[in-house]
């Protein structure tokens, strides 16, 4: 059995995520802004569930809670960020503030749990981080642009990371779901406060007073989290996990049409190299 620590346990995917791994007979690590929340995993886990506060903004908050896991439990084999949350609004509506603690949750939050998490890790010479993306990290929509930003970011940081600590025994997997029936479209959305007129038709149709999806995403959280644990047994995980047919269609989609508009483009891409 291995030991686990997740952020962002308190509901949705990463709470689905925390109660599966126990059901495992996994040990873990479970964190949330508010760790009352999980009150009910510890007792039904009393000896493999520890809750700890985390708000992966506050750098010693991270610190500690490496600390008091790896003090509870021992080394820390699987990291899973999960923190993170959806921010819609045209670009030209962005709050610099808001924008900028949405990046310090989605990005820099996750980096510097990974900071913290792989210096065991890499003494051991194995271990998994697991960093919950989303399609949106693959390609973005009008409104999500921040977001998405968050999400390309992570992915693109995943991708060196993966070949940084891959020949050290580190392995990672980007999980990238589509919609799934949590509360990611419901009070863990924010979104820009001063909408402009001429994005109602673009943006302006996927902010939270115009969503017509959430309670009706095709995604189940419980089998995400089922999928997650598959992937993280396996001898060869994906570097990137889609979850969900919305986000097999997506995908699929986006990397025809990059394909398409790679080809139309091929000449004028060749000819600025230097002649032979």
């Amino acid at each position: 059995m291995a030991t686990w620590i997740i952020t962002g346990c308190s509901t949705g995917l990463g709470r689905s995520l925390a109660a599966a791994v126990l059901e495992a007979g996994h040990s873990a690590v479970l964190t949330a802004r508010k760790p009352e929340s999980l009150e009910d995993l510890v007792q039904a886990h009393p000896d493999t569930a520890l809750a700890l506060p985390l708000d992966v903004r506050d750098h010693a908050q991270v610190v500690e809670a490496v600390r008091a896991g790896q003090e509870r439990f021992g080394p820390l084999d699987v990291l899973v960020n999960n923190a993170g949350y959806g921010y819609r609004s045209a670009l030209e509506e962005g709050d610099p503030d808001e924008v900028a603690q949405l990046f310090a949750t989605n990005l820099f939050g996750a980096v510097d749990m990974i900071q913290q998490v792989l210096p065991g890790m890499r003494e051991r010479g194995t271990g998994t981080i697991v960093n919950i993306s989303s399609i949106a990290g693959r390609t973005s929509q009008p409104g999500s642009g921040y977001y998405s930003a968050t999400k390309f970011a992570l992915e693109g940081a995943s991708d060196a990371l993966s070949k940084e600590v891959g020949p050290l025994g580190v392995r990672v997997i980007v999980v990238e779901p589509g919609g799934f029936r949590t509360d990611f479209a419901g009070r863990s959305l924010t979104q820009s406060a001063q909408p402009i007129g001429d994005y109602a038709d673009t943006a302006g149709l996927r902010r939270k007073e115009n969503d017509t999806i959430h309670g009706r995403q095709p995604g189940d959280p419980d089998r995400a989290a089922q999928a997650i644990l598959t992937a993280v047994a396996s001898d060869q995980p994906p570097l990137r996990l889609l979850l969900g047919s919305d986000a097999l269609r997506r995908a699929e989609g986006e990397l025809a049409a990059q394909r398409a508009e790679i080809d139309a483009w091929r000449e004028v891409t060749i000819s600025t190299d230097y002649p032979d």
